[in-house]
């Protein structure tokens, strides 16, 4: 059983700021499902032919004006641009994508996900990914414990919940269970599929949208994530350190750890295991 005396103070973050930041979280799924519910979603397209919906701007707009009363410096998907030549000082600075999956979200199949990372010279050291219609939310807490636990959109906690689940990610043995992109699959996707199956006598395939795969990886429910098609750091950093936290690895194909704060924000090919 988990219990709050089990957690020292997390690098630069408390048990009290993490506490307030899955409060924070909790209340941009209420606020996304609100609109989930009313269905009149505002959609727009942004310039690099994305979706945008009115429930990116609410969630981002509660995530950011918490984050602002803490100490690092912020960078969202939906938040102003930031220069390189400012952010490449950073240290410690939170990365913030308030809806992951917005395709999902308009889709209205649920696998979507609010997503806060802390970042620490570059590495995903500590994230919170949320799930608010299935009410999960996971939490890898400096690359040391990872944690998923049920949570109620909207629903405030005053410390970790005594029945959260200590996950830890699973090898395969003589069965593989992969899982990619619902909305991004792809010819490199298939074509490291069909390696595998030569490797095992049986593999299973789960489709999902949104970070949730890569915490499915985290929990031990799948054992390995490809993903040979275009994302953005802040899709990915929080449910990374989750994984991290959870022992597990994000790698590219030639072995390199992913890393954040590039000049570029754009992810290159990873796999997840």
């Amino acid at each position: 059983m988990l219990t709050n005396h089990s957690l020292k103070p997390i690098n630069m973050l408390t048990t009290k700021e993490i506490i307030s930041l899955i409060n924070t979280i909790s209340k941009a799924g209420e606020a996304i499902l609100k609109i989930y519910k009313r269905g009149d979603f505002g959609v727009e397209i942004k310039a690099d032919n994305s979706p945008l919906t009115l429930a990116d701007q609410a969630a981002n707009k509660i995530i950011v004006k918490a984050l602002k009363k803490m100490r690092y410096p912020i960078l969202s998907e939906e938040g102003t641009k930031i220069a390189y030549e400012e952010r490449k000082a950073w240290s410690h600075f939170w990365l913030v994508d308030p809806l992951d999956g917005t395709k999902e979200f308009i889709k209205k199949n649920d696998e979507f996900t609010v997503n806060v990372a802390f970042i620490q010279r570059g590495r995903a050291i500590s994230g919170f990914v949320y799930a608010p219609v299935l009410g999960d939310f996971y939490l890898g807490i400096n690359e040391q414990l990872a944690l998923k636990f049920s949570l109620k959109a909207g629903e405030q906690i005053k410390e970790l919940p005594a029945y959260a689940q200590i996950i830890k990610v699973q090898k395969p043995g003589k069965e593989i269970v992969v899982v990619a992109s619902r909305s991004h699959f792809n010819k490199e996707t298939e074509a490291f599929i069909d390696q595998l199956k030569t490797q095992y006598q049986k593999l299973d395939f789960i489709s999902k949208g949104s970070s949730l795969k890569l915490c499915m990886v985290a929990e031990g429910r799948a054992h390995i994530y490809p993903r040979f098609g275009p994302t953005m750091e802040w899709d990915t950093a929080a449910a990374h350190a989750v994984v991290s936290s959870a022992g597990g690895k994000v790698l590219q194909p030639n072995g390199e750890e992913l890393l954040y704060n590039k000049e570029d924000l754009l992810n290159p090919f990873f796999i997840v295991s």
